[in-house]
């Protein structure tokens, strides 16, 4: 009896200080990586999360812009930090999951990081310039196929931007050419000037140009509205059966951070989207909550990978 009271003490001593060591986190100020240039839906959202987060635990969370090659700066740079929780990532699904398909990269998307919170999905939405003859989505997909050398611009080749193009392209029978810029930026530039003709982007980055009426939105690719939009009908409901693109977003870290960080953060990320100034924030930006575990978020990113592959083998994207 003795002798198992006395392993059971042994047993306790030692697990105290392995416990106690993640209990006070965070202690100090945390960085959260962000692959994406400023003025983007993740800038926005990483933004909103740091912020929350920083009342929180009472401790300064410092964000951080590595953008370049497509987001895969940023997430190397993540991916070579500290397991310690201390430095994170705000990617999504369109950096996480593309990528791999497109070039090789010097780390493993999935078993390089550690699935810590989702905290959004974000619907993309099919906008044109003002002076196109069309007022529905089927008038412009029409006015496509009566033009020749009718143009959509993207943030660059592979990327969100550029696929969903060429899945409307692929579902429609559209035969828009897809012109890549270094950014979305330049894209939406081109748009408002008439140098090219659409835009598939995501609702942040183009809402302030469709409340001016600077541009024409013509349909959301989730297949919900826009809470912000709710006037403006989905793919689906303009014929293009079963489309439904709104990828997600969230925090990862590099591999290894001890569970009970991981757990801790979940839990005060989801608390923090159970907010009514947080879903109020979001709704702004046309962002849905999403809660779910990090081994649902690890699932998703492998299904996503898969279904981005597919994608990116029939369009023929390449990058640079």
């Amino acid at each position: 009896m003795k002798k198992t009271i006395l392993a059971m003490l042994m047993l306790a001593a030692h697990m105290v200080p392995v416990s106690h060591a993640n209990t006070n986190y965070p202690d100090k100020p945390v960085k959260i990586i962000i692959p994406q240039a400023p003025g983007g839906a993740s800038d926005a959202l990483a933004r909103l999360v740091a912020q929350g987060l920083s009342e929180t635990w009472g401790q300064s969370v410092i964000v951080e812009n590595r953008a370049g090659a497509g987001g895969n700066i940023g997430l190397d740079a993540a991916a070579r930090s500290a397991p310690d929780g201390y430095t994170l990532l705000f990617s999504y699904e369109g950096t996480q999951a593309i990528n791999v398909s497109l070039r090789t990269l010097p780390f493993d998307p999935v078993n390089d990081f550690t699935m810590i919170a989702t905290v959004a999905t974000v619907p993309f939405i099919v906008t044109v310039n003002k002076d196109i003859e069309a007022s529905t989505f089927n008038d412009f997909i029409n006015l496509s196929k009566s033009r020749q050398n009718m143009t959509f611009g993207s943030a660059g080749s592979g990327t969100v931007n550029h696929l969903l193009g060429e899945m409307v392209n692929r579902d429609t029978g559209a035969d828009l050419t897809h012109i890549p810029y270094k950014g979305a930026a330049p894209a939406l530039t081109d748009l408002l000037g008439g140098r090219i003709d659409a835009v598939y982007t995501s609702v942040p980055s183009i809402a302030a140009h469709i409340e001016a009426g600077s541009v024409k939105a013509l349909a959301i690719t989730s297949n919900t509205r826009s809470s912000r939009f709710p006037d403006i009908p989905t793919l689906a409901e303009s014929g293009v059966k079963d489309f439904h693109v709104a990828p997600w977003f969230g925090l990862l870290g590099p591999a290894g951070i001890p569970d009970d960080i991981v757990q801790k953060i979940n839990h005060d990320v989801n608390a923090l989207l159970d907010t009514p100034e947080m879903q109020s924030s979001l709704a702004q930006h046309s962002a849905e909550p999403m809660k779910i575990s990090p081994q649902e978020m690890r699932d998703l990113l492998i299904s996503d990978i898969e279904k981005w592959a597919v994608v990116v083998k029939s369009s023929g994207a390449k990058v640079d």
